[in-house]
């Protein structure tokens, strides 16, 4: 289970009655911005008139061993949540969202999940929260767990509404509010590539860099000129992504892979497991600029292959950045939750991810990032946690610390090692020296934990 769940925060100001199942299930991909592919969303309702609150949604675990604990935290989670927020709420409607593997319809998937909806019925239920609804929806049908008159809720389920012929549909295109496609798809923008000469070719170049980029990060006096070198080169992909045609999503995606070549890629990756460049790259956040940096984080992403997944913490967090900054939350939610798939203890994603689900104001942290722009100083962490939290005791919580997860066997954790294309079956010998991209892989490691001042900083 990805610990890390996603909230929408509070619903917008656009009043609309909703009426009856059919209604909730049309609706569900506006309240979101997207449709929630193999999902749990809860939505909080407030009021005797039940006005939507907060709401999360977190991919459906596949194990059902898992369903119990999940729907605990889940229950939890959204309790707690709206009552910062809003207030305790007065009931919740549950969504679950999977279609069936071959598509030969959707009430065989929508039986397996029964026990998990009844498990979030009782955890609510157990918080004296009432469920007032539990749609499961899969394959373009829609069926109630709590209704059982099969008069209105046949065994069959009953069809989704056409999209855009609902007085929901009309209601979002008059605020302005779109959906963005399917969360799969989403997703797809901003994960690694699979064909596989490309992931080959980048994993290459990746590796020819990191010998020698490792090094200069690792030391204090070479790693600025690192730096400057990283924001020049990114700022030369981005006026070369500015120059292209608009194009449609996956258009748009395809173009600016073939702009940017494996080498630069490799470099401006590698450079921006340094925090404090990370953070420089971070005030690329408004205007026109913003558009060409989030095209440029999600083209890095897209690269982060084979054993540098976990280097796409640093552009999916920018990219999450720059979406939220620039008002599109579905995603920004989206890849912050990517990046934190990629590292959980990435701190910079994890404290955005909270800010953003908590509904805050993403303008006071742009006014730290300009501000740390013109001091030439360092921000992140430290600028959203006094966003969050201005009266904590920043000395108590320091966000330079990294937790270390405990290892059964009560030893360290195992450093994987960045190998050649074509060299993984190949067993060292006892005694026999280790491959040199074994080394890189570390060195690439202890750079981005040690990225300030020797202290072990994962931010």
């Amino acid at each position: 289970m990805n610990k890390h769940h996603e909230s929408t925060g509070r619903a917008g100001e656009q009043q609309i009655t909703l009426r009856g199942p059919a209604e909730l299930a049309d609706a569900l991909p506006y309240l979101m911005g997207f449709y929630p592919n193999d999902s749990v969303v809860m939505v909080a309702l407030h009021g005797g008139r039940g006005r939507f609150g907060g709401r999360l949604r977190l991919g459906i675990p596949q194990a059902p061993g898992e369903w119990g604990p999940v729907a605990d935290q889940l229950a939890e989670c959204l309790v707690s949540g709206s009552e910062r927020r809003e207030g305790r709420p007065d009931a919740i409607v549950i969504f679950l969202c999977q279609d069936s593997p071959d598509g030969s319809g959707g009430r065989l998937a929508m039986e397996r999940l029964r026990p998990f909806a009844q498990r979030l019925r009782t955890a609510c239920g157990a918080l004296d929260v009432p469920v007032l609804e539990a749609l499961c929806i899969s394959d373009g049908r829609y069926w109630s767990y709590c209704c059982p008159d099969t008069r209105c809720c046949p065994d069959q389920g009953n069809p989704l509404a056409l999209p855009g012929t609902t007085v929901m549909a009309a209601a979002a295109a008059y605020a302005g509010v779109h959906v963005r496609g399917t969360l799969r798809d989403m997703e797809a923008r901003l994960q690694p590539w699979r064909t596989p000469g490309a992931v080959s070719a980048q994993e290459e170049a990746l590796d020819r860099a990191a010998p020698a980029l490792i090094p200069r990060l690792l030391d204090e006096r070479a790693k600025g000129e690192v730096a400057a070198e990283t924001l020049r080169l990114a700022r030369t992909l981005m006026d070369r992504i500015e120059g292209t045609q608009p194009a449609p999503p996956a258009l748009s995606d395809a173009g600016d892979d073939q702009l940017i070549g494996s080498d630069e890629a490799a470099a401006v990756i590698l450079g921006l497991q340094d925090r404090e460049t990370r953070d420089k790259a971070a005030a690329w956040m408004e205007g026109a600029e913003a558009q060409a940096a989030l095209r440029l984080w999600r083209t890095l992403a897209r690269r982060c292959v084979g054993p540098y997944g976990e280097h796409a913490a640093a552009p999916l967090t920018l990219a999450g950045w720059v979406s939220w900054s620039t008002g599109d939350e579905p995603g920004a939610r989206v890849a912050l939750a990517l990046a934190l798939r990629a590292d959980p203890d990435y701190t910079f994603a994890q404290l955005l991810h909270r800010a953003c689900n908590e509904g805050l104001d993403p303008e006071a942290l742009r006014r730290c990032l300009r501000e740390a722009a013109d001091e030439g100083a360092s921000s992140d962490a430290r600028a959203v946690g006094a966003v969050m939290d201005p009266a904590a005791d920043r000395g108590a919580t320091s966000p330079r610390v990294r937790r270390v997860r405990p290892q059964p066997d009560g030893g360290r954790r195992r450093v994987r090692a960045h190998r050649r294309p074509g060299a993984e079956r190949v067993k060292a010998s006892p005694g026999s020296p280790r491959p040199w991209a074994s080394a890189a892989g570390r060195r690439s490691r202890e750079a981005r934990r040690y990225g300030r001042r020797g202290s072990r900083a994962r931010r």
